[in-house]
């Protein structure tokens, strides 16, 4: 990772907005407010936000929800926000399409989605001592608009059958496992891999044994295997064990939104998609477009995700100074809800614009 667009003359990093659809329009800018004043109480150059069309208003405007200008412009920046968006309600002959998000996912080859689970205090979490992430490979696995090199990964023969192929490569487990034991040394040391080898033994069984040769890289790190249904019970019921947990794409998928549930809300849920080189921030959730424009919409998730977008870069090469700003951000969030201050979907009375200010304003004073 480079820091583009940071050269030390005083010129704060380039980083990318893609606005979105739904509440995208509501809690984006909410995110960019709060990351410049955490810039700003550290004392460094806020980023130079670059601002480009996509989603719907796009689609409009440019013919498509991810104009080729956009494409080029990520082209030169190491990280942006993407802001959800609602590709259901797009015209429908363009429904049938890879989901925007998905689009610049695969075009950046954007393979590691980690999502971090953890409770904060003062929201009512089903398990509050959780503290996780769920590292998922997100290039292949049984998705059918991620394994294949065109078309799509699903397909009928006949109007009664219905076939999925599924692609598990040594490549990919190797590489999404690399990433999991990165972090887990960074955090308890602890990594869970994820497969169902009584049922699935060939394609499960190379992501489980690539990730056990990963894993005797790093000596340092206890493994441990657990079937996918058996650790959905094991989440619900002592879900405080896990630390770092390595998965195909599906098992990830599920496996990361029960456990944003479990610790608070999947509205509140951080989300990154990185390569080696890139970093997007992209909160798990939708575009929620029935309470878009209304103020109500919770930006938590976002600002999460831009804080670990900004802890991914500080790893991979970025400058110090990132951490200390997503530190920032997490503890304004962190303060601002326990302190009571929420908006409606997590228990408090907060607008989403009242939110945004009184996370902005610890973010800026510090906590």
């Amino acid at each position: 990772m480079t820091d583009a667009g940071n050269t030390g003359s005083g010129h704060g990093p380039r980083i990318g907005v893609l606005t979105g659809d739904g509440i995208g329009q509501e809690i984006v800018p909410g995110v960019v407010q709060v990351v410049d004043a955490a810039f700003e109480g550290v004392g460094t150059t806020g980023p130079d936000w670059a601002w480009l069309p996509f989603g719907r208003e796009a689609l409009d405007e440019h013919g498509d929800a991810v104009p080729a200008g956009t494409i080029a412009a990520l082209e030169d920046l190491d990280m942006w926000i993407l802001g959800p968006h609602d590709s259901a309600s797009y015209p429908p002959e363009r429904r049938g399409d890879l989901t925007p998000g998905g689009r610049i996912r695969k075009h950046f080859d954007l393979y590691a989605n980690i999502r971090p689970a953890r409770a904060l205090p003062g929201v009512r979490a089903v398990s509050p001592r959780m503290d996780l992430v769920v590292v998922r490979e997100n290039t292949e696995g049984f998705y059918a608009d991620r394994n294949m090199a065109v078309g799509s990964g699903e397909f009928m023969p006949t109007p009664d059958v219905a076939l999925a192929v599924g692609v598990f490569t040594r490549r990919a487990a190797e590489r999404i496992a690399e990433s999991a034991f990165a972090l887990a040394e960074q955090r308890r040391r602890r990594v869970t891999v994820v497969h169902k080898t009584n049922v699935l033994r060939l394609t499960t069984g190379l992501f489980r044994d690539v990730c056990a040769e990963v894993g005797e890289r790093h000596p340092d790190v206890e493994v441990t295997y657990e079937h996918v249904d058996a650790l959905t019970a094991k989440l619900v019921r002592s879900g405080e064990t896990f630390d770092v947990i390595v998965a195909e794409n599906m098992f990830g998928d599920i496996l990361s939104d029960l456990a944003g549930e479990l610790s608070g809300s999947l509205g509140m849920a951080a989300s990154i998609n990185a390569s080696a080189e890139k970093v997007m921030a992209q909160a798990a959730h939708g575009a929620a477009p029935d309470i878009a424009g209304r103020n109500r919409a919770n930006p938590t998730a976002l600002m999460l995700s831009a804080a670990a977008m900004l802890d991914h870069a500080a790893a991979t090469g970025g400058p110090g100074h990132f951490a200390r700003v997503a530190d920032r951000v997490r503890g304004a969030v962190e303060h601002t809800v326990a302190s009571g201050v929420a908006t409606a979907d997590i228990g408090g009375q907060a607008s989403t614009s009242e939110f945004v200010e009184t996370v902005a304003a610890h973010a800026l004073r510090g906590v």
